[in-house]
């Protein structure tokens, strides 16, 4: 995503190679990318969750993981928050809270028939795709979704016009697709993909359907996208990449691929520092550091301490965006808000 993209502004900092201690001067060392870690959106839904709790008290159940973070949602249960997998087991009249990946209209009838008070913690940026899927499907378009079969996030954007949505995973899935009129196809995307595999799977839709059309701005998010772009700017340097994230976390477990595919010579994924095998840092000079959008980042500073507990203290901050960007909180809960989940 360019420097022009909405929240961000562009880095000042030096590049990699510009920096004392670049590669080839010896010596251990970390490189941390920025932006790592909390997007707004997420920042939004955790704070939603604890404001609930603070306003209305336990228990508030939330459908799904509020986001795909083990140590997050590990918080908030402690703190009284029960995790369902879906609104019929909210108790009748309940306070329910949607994640941040978005739910299906099936699921928001659902609630109003059981008389569940909601709260709608959906990302706006998951929002703008929704509302995308329905001015599409009035103009009868078919809807190519490029996204992960089974994410939540794809099974709410799916679920608003399910008759004209079609989802593209794989390239097997680009031959498989039938569309009625040609020239009345569009291509949109989950927020959290790959920027890459997901224009790979774009061109080979288009070698299908030449007319079809792209969405009206980016659907993969400002975040998801800077993550990847700051991954790219070190992973040539780095011997090991170290992306702190959970197993499903479809963003995280995108920043491991790209960091592989940019040139880091390994990369793994950790929910903690203890999680680290330490035969991973033989013969390894630089590593480096990295967050999905949904890890807070006390996590990374815990990580960078056992680094450095190991040798590892130079740390080298990696910047190629600063972001500004914030959502305000649901209307239910817009009477100040702090977070504590971090």
């Amino acid at each position: 995503m360019s420097a022009a993209s909405p929240g961000t502004e562009p880095a000042t900092s030096e590049s990699i190679d510009a920096r004392d201690g670049a590669a080839g001067t010896g010596g251990k060392r970390v490189l941390l990318a920025k932006p790592r870690g909390y997007c707004a959106g997420v920042d939004r839904a955790v704070i939603t969750v604890e404001k609930a709790l603070e306003m209305y008290g336990p228990p508030v159940y939330v459908r799904k993981e509020i986001v795909h973070n083990r140590h997050v949602v590990d918080t908030l249960r402690e703190r009284g928050v029960i995790f369902v997998d879906e609104t019929s087991e909210v108790p009748e009249g309940g306070l329910v809270v949607f994640s941040a990946h978005g739910v299906s209209p099936a699921v928001r009838a659902e609630a109003e028939e059981r008389n569940l008070r909601t709260i709608d913690a959906t990302c706006p940026l998951v929002t703008k795709v929704h509302k995308e899927v329905n001015r599409f499907a009035r103009n009868d378009f078919d809807i190519m979704l490029i996204g992960h079969e089974g994410h939540e996030e794809v099974e709410g954007t799916s679920g608003e016009a399910p008759e004209h949505v079609q989802l593209v995973d794989t390239p097997e899935d680009v031959d498989k697709v039938q569309v009625r009129d040609p020239s009345k196809v569009v291509w949109l995307s989950q927020t959290t993909l790959s920027v890459d595999e997901t224009m790979e799977r774009v061109e080979q839709l288009r070698a299908r359907f030449p007319e079809i059309a792209d969405p009206p701005s980016d659907d993969i998010c400002y975040a998801t996208s800077n993550r990847q772009v700051a991954v790219k700017a070190m992973a040539a340097e780095c011997d090991l990449v170290l992306v702190v994230g959970s197993r499903n976390s479809s963003n995280s477990q995108r920043l491991v691929e790209v960091a592989l595919q940019a040139g880091a010579r390994r990369a793994h994924l950790v929910d903690y520092a203890h999680e680290v095998d330490e035969s991973w840092l033989d013969g390894v000079e630089t590593v480096g550091v990295t967050s999905g959008a949904s890890v807070p980042d006390v996590l990374v500073m815990e990580l960078l301490q056992w680094l450095s507990d190991r040798g590892w203290a130079d740390v080298q901050e990696v910047t190629t965006a600063n972001e500004k960007i914030s959502f305000a909180l649901p209307r239910e809960l817009r009477a100040g808000a702090g977070s504590s989940v971090r």
